[in-house]
């Protein structure tokens, strides 16, 4: 069977995917399969980005990544599912992530 691109799948099948990959990420991780898991994690991360409206990021803001509590995203430039950036903490390293990592929007007003 051939896999299909994340990007033309509909939105009831992406959610079907995700549900079918994090039944056999708990699965891998019950079993200890660590390699397995992370890529299954993976997976569903990317599915994920597909379900979220690329507009709704914007270059120049800055968000909190998610699982990586006082991690945040500057955003320079969106391609397709992907926002490229840098973390604030290492500037000078470029890096593209899918947009479902990117968590709460970081208020300008918030000190860190």
């Amino acid at each position: 069977m051939q896999t299909k691109r994340y990007s033309t799948l509909t939105e009831y099948e992406l959610k079907t995917e995700i549900a079918q990959l994090r039944e056999k990420a708990r699965k891998a991780e019950q079993l200890g399969m660590v390699n397995e898991f992370a890529v299954l994690d993976r997976k569903m991360t990317m599915a994920q980005a597909y379900l979220l409206n690329p507009d709704s990021f914007l270059p120049g803001e800055v968000y909190e990544i998610e699982g990586a509590p006082g991690t945040f995203f500057k955003i320079t430039y969106m391609n397709g599912v992907f926002a490229w950036g840098y973390r604030l903490e290492s500037p000078s390293e470029e890096e593209g992530i899918p947009i479902s990592m990117l968590g709460e929007k970081k208020d300008e007003n918030e000190p860190h």
